[in-house]
């Protein structure tokens, strides 16, 4: 498939909830009740991604939104809020340069989520029914979640939960495989590299607004 002009989005949709993804910049991803509206939230979040990209060394995105492709079924992942299906685009062969740069946006989203965890207050702010995680609860449910992220790009993340530099260490090994991309083998079941770095990416910047948002006052 050849790359669409402008920002190309993928549309994935649920039986009440759609998200839209920017293929090319992993972590730009938001859903709303409608295509249109998911379109517009991901627009909205464009000032709050470009931290991201300029922390990786990047320039921003510019242009218009295209939509490249869309889930043909449902995505029944869109209406629990989690992203699912894995985009035609993304099981195409990972060029070097285009994986080094996909490294950097998902590690520059991992360093800004530690930043922002680490001087988070304790306590975040709860839902109206009293609902929510704190910020040591949040940091867990992203680490757990990085370590299946990882088996299913075919690294042994099994193997990386215990010892002091786990996580790092855990990283790391995403990061090298997202660079040299020639060795990675897709166990069965598993996620090509393209939407790992997108999985991935919208997880942790998902988790990072969500202890922005919820460390500011009502």
């Amino acid at each position: 498939m050849e790359k669409a002009a402008g920002i190309g989005v993928f549309i994935e949709a649920g039986k009440t909830r759609v998200f839209a993804s920017a293929l090319d910049w992993p972590g730009w991803a938001r859903r709303a009740k409608t295509e249109e509206l998911a379109i517009e939230a991901l627009a909205d979040y464009l000032p709050r991604y470009v931290p991201i990209v300029r922390l990786a060394g990047l320039e921003p995105p510019r242009g218009e939104f295209v939509i490249a492709e869309r889930h043909p079924g449902l995505s029944t992942n869109a209406d629990f809020g989690a992203l699912g299906p894995i985009a035609d685009s993304e099981t195409r062969p990972l060029p070097v340069s285009e994986g080094a740069r996909l490294a950097r946006l998902l590690e520059a989203a991992w360093s800004a989520f530690d930043e922002v965890a680490a001087a988070a207050p304790a306590r975040l702010r709860k839902g109206p029914r009293g609902g929510g995680r704190d910020t040591e609860q949040i940091v867990a449910h992203v680490r757990g979640a990085e370590i299946m992220y990882a088996r299913k790009l075919g690294l042994p993340g099994e193997k990386a939960q215990t010892g002091p530099d786990a996580w790092a260490l855990l990283r790391a090994q995403i990061g090298a495989g997202l660079r040299d991309p020639q060795t990675a083998v897709m166990p069965p079941n598993g996620w090509p590299l393209r939407y790992g770095a997108r999985r991935l990416a919208w997880h942790v910047l998902d988790h990072l607004w969500e202890i922005e948002d919820k460390s500011e006052p009502a």
